[in-house]
């Protein structure tokens, strides 16, 4: 058990695993759509989006990540992450986008990004108990 934190190195080593990804995930995100690259202007026209409001919204993404990345400020960068992939999820709706490909994936996301600070956070745990099943 880490003494710190009151997980098991296990547990530590999969929320390394998991915040390495959805941060590897989310810079990606945020940077491609700084760039403008030929697929991100795809599907600005694709779901109707003017393409200016990508490097905005790049921005945007790359500073709740950074958010999120800090450990004094990482609820307030999940909180804001959540609100981006919940508009995601809308987009991927009203473009009527496959559920399970397109508008799922950022619930996805989502839980994973929760689910680091459940593990890692033992406020947000006490916030959200998991009960034992008897």
């Amino acid at each position: 058990m880490n003494q710190d934190l009151g997980i098991s190195k296990g547990c530590l080593w999969v929320w390394r695993i998991i915040m390495m990804l959805l941060v590897l995930f989310l810079a990606f995100d945020g940077i491609i759509h700084v760039l403008v690259i030929p697929p991100v202007a795809a599907a600005f026209i694709q779901l109707g989006f003017p393409l200016g409001l990508s490097v905005p919204i790049g921005i945007i993404e790359l500073v709740c990540l950074v958010l999120y990345c800090l450990p004094r400020t990482a609820v307030l960068g999940a909180l804001l992450l959540t609100g981006d992939l919940g508009g995601a999820v809308l987009t991927n709706l009203r473009a009527g986008l496959p559920l399970f490909g397109n508008v799922l994936f950022p619930v996805y996301v989502g839980i994973l990004l929760w689910g680091t600070l459940y593990i890692l956070d033992p406020r947000i745990r006490a916030l959200l108990p998991l009960r034992k099943v008897q």
